[in-house]
């Protein structure tokens, strides 16, 4: 049977067969009351971002067609590799518009998802009125059901998503109170970014980490720390390499033998099996800060680095099929992101991505503050452009067109209209050049929205969209999560199945 479900579903999405990594081997009845639950969320992350990625990760089987065809003009031939959680039986959707906007925050759609109940953009787990609080179903496993608790996310732990399953604040904003909420909520295992403001704004409370050890937890800030947890122990885990704004590296830009969000997973459960059951939230959140700068390849990495994380959840799943529910889903849709852009006609370039070897972010902080300070010339700009993205100047050797990284006089024209407003530190915005620019680096973003012009993807957006997101759903009682329906029914599908008892 479950041969039968997995052929069906690899004919439906257009593959031969599920190639992800980590297979599932028990079977899929989705009989059976969930236990230990994971709600996976790639915040932004809606079906061009999972596609994209998927796309992306194919590329190879794509360039082997072009290699016999010997020709560097090909375009890619339409291969994909499956991420972890296509293999999963069921897949469905669901809006995800708030009390204020068709167009969200994290905020106020984690609240859906965790609480059933809509708010305002920028409130956690409050009602319209921001007065009445709304218990999460994390808080309610936990006290309910005994279910160890356990939050990871590569972003800051006290950041709206994380935030949303255990505090209850009118503003996201409110980083200080959130983090007494974290530790209040005497959850077992937070692993992530840092916490932001964690002795207040002022700098004159005490530090959020020391009342975490006063609380109980293990509060480590390196990976040997981290590796040596155990079950049972009750941990806040701050990653070792934090990278902008203290949270996680984006995954391309992440060195060797730095802890992937998958490591945080594996380690995480490890840290929370036992006989009652556990609830763990994984954010992939630097897919929604990827997509804002709108850094296709960035996005990319981070979603392939959700679904490697996934399969540390399906490894669980294989060892207690009956006992297990495995959800991945999104908040949101961030950027307007979309397969296909005019000038590359109906062609896709996958490969031309290859040329970005690190993040908008890292090329901001490592690159771009330089500039400013030492007023680098262009020239020279130029070779850090070519050497870090692959763009090169018009006239170079190589492909000038369909997926060539050779720019054209006109993009190289916007390239150095942009770096002129950025060596100035111009942050004045008319409505052009919020349009192009939004509020980031003009040099930046103008690179890599002509690379991923040139790859076939483009923006509408440096902000979130009214896209309904996808719902993938493994374990028991996945036949819930199928069709078509609101966020607010993902709690209430889960709260069903985990027998809660509406509080």
């Amino acid at each position: 049977m479950k041969k039968l479900i997995t052929a069906v579903f690899a004919a439906v999405l257009g593959l031969s067969a599920i190639n992800a990594e980590t297979k599932i081997t028990a079977p899929v009845t989705g009989k059976g009351t969930p236990k230990y639950v994971f709600v996976f969320v790639g915040d932004g992350m809606s079906y061009p971002q999972i596609q994209s990625a998927a796309y992306y990760a194919g590329k190879d089987a794509a360039g082997i067609v072009d290699k016999v065809k010997k020709s560097e003009n090909a375009s890619d031939s339409p291969e994909m590799k499956a991420l972890s959680f296509y293999q999963f039986p069921v897949a469905g959707s669901a809006s995800t518009y708030d009390a204020t906007s068709f167009a969200p925050d994290s905020a106020s759609t984690a609240t859906s998802i965790f609480t059933g109940y809509k708010t305002h953009s920028s409130s956690i787990n409050v009602d319209i009125t921001k007065k009445i609080k709304y218990r999460t179903i994390a808080e309610q496993l936990r006290d309910q059901k005994k279910y160890k608790v356990g939050v990871i996310s590569t972003v800051n732990l006290n950041h709206a998503t994380p935030a949303a399953t255990y505090a209850h604040q009118a503003s996201r904003k409110s980083n200080y109170p959130i983090g007494l909420e974290l530790v209040a909520s005497n959850f077992d295992y937070f692993a992530g970014g840092a916490l932001m403001d964690p002795q207040d704004k002022n700098k004159d409370k005490t530090s959020i980490y020391e009342l975490a050890k006063s609380a109980g937890y293990k509060v480590c800030f390196d990976q040997k720390s981290a590796g040596q947890l155990k079950k049972g122990d009750k941990a806040l885990v701050v990653a070792e390499t934090l990278a902008d704004s203290a949270s996680m590296s984006y995954d391309n830009d992440r060195k060797s033998g730095e802890w992937a969000l998958r490591d945080y997973v594996r380690k995480g459960i490890e840290v929370l099996e036992n006989k009652n059951g556990f609830f763990m939230m994984v954010e992939g959140g630097k897919v929604d800060w990827a997509c804002h700068a709108n850094d296709a390849r960035s996005s990319i990495a981070d979603t392939l680095a959700l679904s490697e994380a996934v399969e540390e959840a399906i490894e669980f799943y294989n060892k207690h099929p009956k006992e297990t529910l495995i959800i991945v889903t999104a908040d949101h849709e961030t950027g307007g992101l979309t397969i296909g852009y005019a000038g590359t006609d109906y062609n896709l370039f996958f490969r031309t991505l290859d040329g970005q070897k690190i993040s908008y972010a890292k090329y901001d902080s490592d690159y771009v503050s330089d500039y400013k300070k030492n007023k680098t010339d262009f020239a020279s700009v130029m070779k850090d452009v070519e050497n870090l993205f692959g763009l090169k100047m018009p006239g170079s050797e190589g492909n000038d067109k369909n997926g060539g990284l050779v720019l054209t006089d006109y993009e190289l024209g916007r390239i150095k209209t942009a770096y002129e407003k950025t060596i100035k530190k111009d942050k004045s915005r008319n409505q052009m050049e919020y349009d192009l620019y939004g509020t980031y680096e003009p040099l930046t973003i103008t690179i890599t929205h002509i690379l991923n012009a040139k790859s076939g993807l483009g923006w509408t957006s440096n902000s979130h969209t009214g896209l309904p997101v996808p719902v993938f759903a493994l374990g028991a009682g996945q036949e819930e999560f199928k069709g078509f329906y609101d966020n607010t029914e993902i709690y209430k599908k889960m709260a069903n199945l985990t027998k809660i008892v509406k509080d």
